[in-house]
């Protein structure tokens, strides 16, 4: 038959409800039922509908994953199909480690890590219910935060790939590492979490940059933009102006408390209308966290020693936390929807590296190598580290940006890139003729 054809124009007009069209190595494909049942989310599809979307795809589906396409192709073809060098070094790199078995070879760290939780829960429950003391009490405590970063761990690589024998037992990882172990739901991680991979850094579509009123990394939110991603406008208000100028200063005693706007968000989510699979099992995995966590904590003797107990195992966690907003703060931010057709060059320009010896790997369950995992979302952690050096040569090729920087140095950007928006803040908030006091203490330190 002869084949039928389409332009890039022609895709863009398809970017409406009901009539959603994509393109995958030329081939364009209607997705407007298959959204709906989408494992990813609606909301990863209708960022990039009406656009090639290899790379994307290329990234989050294994290779079974293209049988199912048939069904969706709409017989047209794209007629200035064009693949820039970077996607195609990209795509076949990504051929490359799948023909090494990488994305299929998981090594033992998911069961060493599941051992080291159960280990630390053992530790929990032996120092608040065992022990009398104030000191084991806190070192509880701070095992209890340890524990939920290396939980949060699992939960994040069993979203993003299988890490268990089956799917069956890999969701009961999800739910028992997400909702039973940290209370924060993991229909609500992936929601936000695939958002975040296909609009890395775009201040207007990627959650993990939306803060207002606490946080602002970039000025553009001064304008009070519309956050894509929650359809509500981000509104700079006096309120955000005043916590914005002075974030440099908030952004640590903020992540300590974190833990509670995840709590917040993951009840949200659960009571909102809007459809996630498997709503009962969330709601089943938070019931147990709401149970064992405060009955743990109601077996200290005095309320000052839950308190201190719930702060210490909160402010552990923070360092996770602190690790999350090191990987983007002080990368490039841009303002609008995400491209297809530039997958590899937003990633590199929206994510900072963390250089950490390989003893630290297990700290950072990965994501101190925040491009590869970018680039790669279902690439086993443990393969990280092997394939950095190639990913740097690739950057290096075609003039891009790959910043791999020391976990002190991570914070000084990120401080640095809070100060300088905090500054322009009260400038917009006092715009009074700056004296030279003003411009020794706002400018230049």
């Amino acid at each position: 038959m002869e084949k039928k054809y389409i332009t890039n124009e022609d895709l863009k007009k398809h970017n409406k409800s009901g009539d959603l069209w994509i393109a995958i190595q030329g081939k364009v494909y209607n997705v407007s039922d298959w959204i709906k049942t989408h494992p990813g989310g609606d909301t990863v599809i209708l960022n990039l509908v009406g656009q090639d979307v290899t790379d994307a795809f290329i990234a989050f589906h294994p290779g079974t994953a293209w049988h199912h396409l048939e069904k969706l192709f709409t017989g047209y073809h794209i007629r200035d199909f064009e693949v820039s060098e970077v996607s195609r070094d990209y795509r076949r790199m990504a051929a490359d480690f799948r023909k090494l078995g990488l994305f299929e070879n998981k090594g033992h760290v998911t069961l060493y890590t599941l051992a080291f939780i159960a280990a630390m829960f053992a530790g929990v429950l032996y120092g608040v219910l065992g022990c009398t003391s104030l000191l084991a009490h806190q070192f509880a405590a701070a095992l209890l935060g340890l524990l939920w970063i290396q939980s949060a761990y699992i939960g994040h690589d069993s979203g993003h790939y299988v890490i268990m024998t089956n799917k069956s037992y890999n969701k009961f990882a999800q739910l028992l590492s997400g909702n039973c172990l940290t209370g924060i739901s993991i229909a609500w991680w992936k929601w936000t979490h695939n958002a975040h991979h296909i609009a890395c850094n775009s201040l207007d579509y990627d959650p993990d940059l939306q803060h207002i009123p606490v946080f602002a990394v970039s000025t553009k939110f001064f304008n009070s933009i519309t956050s894509r991603f929650y359809d509500r406008k981000l509104t700079f208000d006096p309120v955000a102006r005043f916590l914005i100028s002075y974030q440099h200063w908030t952004y640590y005693p903020v992540m300590c408390f974190g833990r509670i706007n995840l709590f917040i968000q993951t009840f949200l989510l659960l009571f909102s209308k809007r459809e996630f699979p498997d709503r009962a099992l969330n709601f089943a995995g938070i019931l147990v966290f709401w149970t064992w966590f405060p009955l743990l904590v109601s077996c200290l003797p005095n309320w000052p020693e839950r308190f201190l107990f719930v702060f210490t195992s909160f402010t552990v966690t923070a360092l996770q936390h602190i690790q999350f907003t090191l990987n983007h703060f002080a990368a490039d931010v841009y303002v609008g929807p995400p491209t297809g057709s530039d997958w590899f060059e937003k990633q590199a320009a929206g994510t900072i590296d963390i250089s950490c010896q390989s003893y630290m790997d297990w700290f950072f369950g990965g994501l101190q190598f925040q491009l590869e995992h970018h680039l790669f979302p279902r690439l086993p952690r443990c393969h990280l580290r092997k394939v950095s050096p190639v990913v740097q040569e690739l950057c290096k090729k075609h003039n891009l940006p790959y910043r791999s920087i020391s976990w002190w140095e991570a914070n000084v950007w990120t401080i640095r890139t809070l100060r300088k928006a905090a500054y322009q803040a009260r400038d917009v908030a006092n715009p009074v003729v700056k004296n030279l006091v003003w411009e020794a203490l706002n400018t230049h330190g």
